[in-house]
């Protein structure tokens, strides 16, 4: 029997919170390449408490991490998706094994102490795979260039993102854990800043909105001291639905940021009167009103938890 070569999906974080995700590569995949996967009890970090009691099933190995892929990892072969590594654990047949060879020992007999026959093994099958990775998290952070989305998420988390006074700082996805009582962690993505025109792929728009796809709410943040600040929700939801159709009807929040400079109190009131809807302002540089947006986090997350509960699914954990 030939044996298979497979993928595995692992989540992989750190202790600080922060979880590091690799773009997306073209990799020639060779079964001399792809080693045998077992399925291993432990795919989770030993930060996530509730899977640091497993214990190692009889029989199976645990794998490096160099054998596994992130969770949120699409195969593609050819532009076709042929297999979707989203939950903990799925594993997926990437390649065939040949058969292999009989070596001169096979041919050991009482009248043949030292053959030298040998047979030679079969070839395994050769594919050609482009991995591309969707960050996978409770909620994910829109907004244009320099609207504070990593500073928001270093003041809500352990994350560390790069802050600096222009834009696209950041240039991948960083996501961090809020955590709440009763040992609950709500995984919070800061996507890279969208532009105008994304959906069309300007600014490596694609290559930051497909990370989207897989957050389950969204906060919207906008930078309260910029003119008309609506405008910033109005164009991200269109973005957001000429990707994806129905990705911006999904239940967010209205996050107005930089609340501490003089020209966002201006803009507060025009801002609520345009959006007709509650706006969580805050500061994320001085952390006023952070609690605000914690409490309405945790709204959003137990609404989500309700509806895969409903449907007959686990939410996902962290």
């Amino acid at each position: 029997m030939a044996p298979a070569r497979r993928f595995s999906a692992r989540l992989r974080t750190v202790f600080q919170g922060v979880g590091h995700w690799a773009l997306s590569t073209w990799a020639g995949l060779k079964p001399s390449r792809l080693l045998p996967q077992q399925a291993s009890p432990r795919l989770l970090s030993v930060g996530c408490a509730d899977l640091a009691k497993h214990q190692k099933l009889p029989g199976k190995k645990p794998l490096s991490e160099k054998k596994l892929v992130p969770v949120g990892t699409l195969v593609k072969e050819g532009g076709r998706v042929v297999a979707d590594l989203s939950c903990v654990g799925v594993e997926y047949i990437a390649a065939l094994g040949g058969a292999g060879g009989k070596g001169n020992r096979f041919f050991l007999a009482n009248n043949n102490r030292a053959p030298v026959t040998c047979t030679p093994g079969q070839p395994g099958q050769q594919r050609v795979l482009h991995l591309e990775l969707k960050t996978v998290a409770h909620a994910g952070m829109v907004g244009f260039p320099n609207a504070g989305k990593s500073s928001l998420l270093r003041a809500i988390s352990n994350a560390r993102p790069a802050v600096a006074s222009y834009p696209f700082t950041t240039l991948k996805p960083h996501v961090g854990i809020v955590h709440y009582e009763g040992h609950l962690q709500i995984a919070v993505a800061d996507i890279p800043g969208i532009i105008r025109g994304a959906h069309q792929n300007r600014g490596l728009g694609s290559a930051f909105l497909r990370h989207i796809e897989r957050c389950r709410f969204l906060l919207f943040v906008v930078d309260l001291s910029q003119p008309e600040p609506w405008t910033q929700v109005d164009d991200l939801k269109y973005e957001l639905e000429m990707y994806e159709k129905g990705l911006s009807a999904r239940p967010h929040a209205i996050v107005a940021n930089k609340i501490d400079l003089p020209e966002a109190q201006a803009n507060l009131s025009q801002l609520q009167d345009h959006l007709g809807q509650e706006v969580i302002v805050l500061s994320a540089l001085t952390g006023e009103n952070l609690e605000q947006l914690l409490l309405h986090l945790k709204v959003l997350y137990d609404a989500y938890a309700e509806a895969e509960l409903g449907q007959g699914r686990q939410p996902l954990r962290w």
